[in-house]
């Protein structure tokens, strides 16, 4: 009964989440914050795998519990229903939907209840069936994962850390190759089986989501990596060489910092040694990092700290850092796609078992830590936070003294979060007596074609409109699902 118990705290919570004006979020993401928040004993991945099943066809089963009745008989028990709610919806969860088609659990008060309507449930869920035309109900499951939350696109790129010593990416394009024998040449002309060659990250590749990649032995062993494209972004600009030393300062889940180490090593390599500093402060996340820098083989290149980078970097620690990757956590208003995400996660947990008994390893992890905004006049006042928090952690990284290049980068389509920084970060008289400047249009990939808000830097430097201009050129912007990803912002510093 602990399990159901707990698994109730947690749908009451996505519940009172849900109500909200606006969220976002994966499920898996709120469910472990859940977790954590009411201190539950069950296993959390079990908790999810439950949880996110019953979540799913929650409306559904709603109905079939209405009419069925069972909602109406619960008894009192002093003066209140004996039974909660949701741990009946639970329940019946399990006994109508689950692989077992059984309530996991010994003799109990509740599961007498519920199987005293089982008769009474079945047929309602029948008819339910039957005038949704559906043979089950993940059939729904599917049709709503198809809707506009899904990303256009499914991102790969080659991993050259991964490839073979002496035959180097040809028996990794071999593969993709027979996987997708046809090639397009824009990436709104993927469908199932084909393939896009990216024109501006070396070695990514776009293919349609419906293909698989995760059961792949390509993406298993680390040769092909699952990256957003404008994910891929960040190192791409800072293009380290084999000398430099780097900081990725809000380095969780890790595919930037192990995109970055790519560009360092160009390579497998056996006398690696530690030229990437990760920091990430949640240790649970430090956890998904660690394991993605395991999988792209570049363990003895990247070491992990686990704390807040502006308390525990200090420039006098790191002399010798020459570039910085800064993707601070932000709104998240360019993400989207955690559908997709959520159902492969689910998947994976279904193939292990009913209860979602799965390698933490397998998950495909978020591209961003979430956060979730509700009310305009609240999303004023978080996006003021978050842009507080943004420019001191670049402040930060910009007073290592042998620092040379700093990419800033957010997954947010806000201008406070992004030309808004870039401009508080100008005025700022330390940032200008260490020399930091924007770099040119020409440093951040010349041939993207859609760049920063010219009008949010001549709001502060008038009458400037060549200043303006060239400020504008030397960001980023990347709109979600427009461009065949997710929402994004890049920009570039740079000093002599």
């Amino acid at each position: 009964m602990d399990f159901y118990r707990d698994s109730t705290w947690v749908l009451e919570y996505l519940e009172k989440e849900n109500a909200k004006d606006k969220i976002s979020g994966s499920l898996q993401g709120l469910v472990l914050k859940s977790c954590k928040k009411y201190k539950v004993k069950s296993n959390p991945r079990h908790v999810y795998a439950a949880v996110s099943s019953c979540w799913k066809v929650k409306p559904y089963l709603e109905k079939v519990m209405k009419r069925s009745g069972i909602l109406d008989d619960i008894p009192n028990k002093k003066g209140k229903p004996q039974f909660e709610r949701l741990t009946l919806l639970l329940l019946c969860h399990d006994l109508l939907l689950s692989k077992s088609k059984r309530i996991q659990m010994g003799k109990h008060p509740i599961k007498t209840y519920i199987l005293k309507y089982k008769t009474r449930l079945h047929s309602e869920l029948v008819k339910l069936k039957l005038k949704l035309k559906v043979r089950d109900l993940s059939e729904l499951i599917e049709d709503e994962n198809s809707n506009d939350d899904i990303t256009p696109v499914r991102w790969i790129r080659i991993n050259p850390i991964r490839a073979q010593y002496d035959k180097g990416l040809e028996p990794i394009m071999n593969e993709l190759n027979k996987k997708f024998p046809t090639r397009v040449n824009h990436w709104s002309d993927i469908v199932p089986g084909t393939i896009y060659h990216d024109d501006y990250i070396p070695n990514l590749f776009g293919v349609h989501t419906k293909d698989k990649i995760t059961s792949h032995e390509l993406y298993k062993t680390g040769k092909v990596i699952i990256q957003d494209r404008a994910s891929c972004f960040p190192a791409h600009i800072l293009n380290p060489g084999k000398n430099d030393i780097v900081i990725d300062a809000c380095a969780a889940p890790g595919n930037k910092t192990t995109h970055t180490a790519s560009y360092i090593l160009g390579g497998p390599k056996k006398d690696q040694t530690t030229q990437i500093y990760a920091f990430e402060k949640d240790p649970e996340r430090a956890k998904i990092l660690q394991h993605m820098i395991k999988v792209a083989g570049c363990s003895n290149t990247i070491q992990v700290n686990v704390g807040d980078f502006t308390k525990i970097a200090t420039p006098e620690k790191f002399r010798n850092v020459t570039g910085f990757i800064v993707d601070p956590s932000c709104s998240g208003s360019g993400i989207f796609g955690r559908k997709y995400v959520d159902s492969i996660n689910k998947k994976k947990q279904e193939s292990s078992g009913d209860n979602g008994n799965q390698d933490d390893e397998d998950a495909v992890p978020d591209e961003q830590e979430e956060e979730f905004d509700l009310k305009r006049d609240d999303l004023k006042t978080r996006l003021s936070k978050l842009a507080s928090f943004q420019f001191q952690v670049v402040k930060h990284a910009m007073s290592f003294p042998k620092a040379k290049k700093i990419v800033y980068s957010t997954c947010s389509i806000h201008a406070e979060e992004n030309e808004g920084v870039v401009i508080d970060l100008l005025l700022d008289k330390k940032v200008q007596e260490w020399g930091w400047k924007v770099a040119p249009r020409s440093e951040v990939i010349p041939t993207w074609p859609r760049r920063g808000f010219q009008a949010e830097f001549s709001k502060v430097f008038r009458d400037e409109d060549e200043k303006c201009q060239e400020l504008a050129d030397g960001c980023i912007r990347v709109l979600p699902k427009e461009d065949g990803g997710i929402g994004f912002f890049a920009v570039c510093f740079e000093r002599n």
